[in-house]
């Protein structure tokens, strides 16, 4: 199952990744990071929902997004 994990203490709360997310699972939460700044999240009941694209980490202008694909496996061909 591919997912995303954030690290929230660099989060400025920009909301960038949610803009970009294709399947809208990335949200503001109602937590603040120690520097003051709203942190997003994805509920742990939709994480399966995420498909690994990695458009949040490539839009995040502070690195604070981990994404973990699920490597599919190879599709034998019939040649033998």
């Amino acid at each position: 199952m591919s997912r995303i994990e954030f690290f929230e203490e660099r989060c400025k709360g920009c909301m960038l990744c949610t803009l970009v997310c294709p399947k809208e699972l990335i949200v503001s939460s109602e937590r603040f990071n120690t520097m003051g700044y709203k942190v997003v999240e994805v509920d742990k009941n939709k994480m399966d929902q995420c498909t690994g694209c990695a458009s949040c980490a490539k839009m995040c202008p502070d690195y604070v997004i981990t994404v973990y694909k699920t490597v599919k496996p190879k599709k034998e061909s019939g040649n033998d």
